[in-house]
């Protein structure tokens, strides 16, 4: 245990030294989800508040609108994992790490690391940001501690699940699909509007894809309104969906490379 918990944080800090080697990884991982906070806020924000309802809690449109950008901020990260896995995978850089007398799991392990870390700092910019936006937040410690904790979560599944793609890619075009999907599914939640102001079948699939859950779950942290059955259903899909990522991250790490 402590030799694979040493080699972990070897290629944690790899990877970390590897963000400070290219900084323009980093600055686009902090700076898109500003990027977006900004645009829904101020431009978008009158319109799509009508399709909020009376019932949405929260007087501001970036007090609904911050958790979907939060959201995005953790599929933007995981994508840049699964690019970063990638470039290991092609360059030989994993094939030489199978050879090493090294655990095998710190390899992936570091690279969640890292992504957790720099998913977390993100997302602490993008809080900081709505403050001068106006968002207002009811939650107290133990809100704030928890929403942490269901970011948290969801950045390990999505992370777990862009090593497995950045392993199973041959290029880096192969992670393609990966990226449109983590992008697409928060347009198709409760991210911007609520489901209710959707139509039909776009609805039913709003109300029910993985992502609804978690962003109901931190926006009642959040803002202090009753989360209801949203939390077990957040926690079920963040670790089903981790252990599902970090399962096949490991059989095809574990894999014959294909020569």
């Amino acid at each position: 245990m402590s030799h694979a918990t040493g080699d972990s944080v070897t290629m944690l800090r790899r990877n970390l030294r590897h963000l400070v080697r290219y900084p323009t990884m980093m600055v686009m991982t902090l700076a898109l989800p500003v990027l977006l906070l900004l645009l829904f806020v101020g431009i978008f924000g009158g319109a799509l508040t009508a399709g909020l309802g009376d019932g949405t809690p929260g007087h501001r449109y970036v007090d609904y609108v911050l958790p979907g950008i939060l959201l995005m901020t953790v599929g933007y990260g995981s994508t840049t994992t699964a690019l970063a896995v990638n470039r290991d995978m092609t360059e030989g850089i994993i094939s030489r790490f199978r050879t090493m007398a090294i655990s095998r799991a710190s390899v992936l392990t570091g690279h969640v690391a890292s992504a957790l870390i720099r998913t977390m700092l993100s997302v602490a910019l993008v809080v900081g940001v709505a403050f001068a936006l106006g968002f207002r937040p009811a939650a107290g410690p133990l809100g704030w501690l928890a929403m942490a904790g269901v970011i948290a979560l969801l950045t390990l599944a999505l992370n777990w699940l862009g090593v497995a793609v950045g392993l199973a890619a041959r290029n880096a075009e192969g992670t393609g699909g990966f990226t449109i999907l983590v992008q697409v599914l928060p347009f198709v939640s409760s991210a911007f509007v609520t489901p209710d102001s959707m139509s039909g079948a776009v609805r039913w699939f709003a109300r029910h894809e993985p992502f609804t859950p978690v962003l109901d779950t931190v926006r009642g942290l959040l803002l202090g309104t009753p989360v209801g059955g949203s939390a077990p259903l957040a926690v079920a899909w963040s670790v089903g969906l981790a252990l599902a990522g970090y399962l096949w991250a490991r059989a095809l790490f574990r894999r014959d490379p294909v020569s």
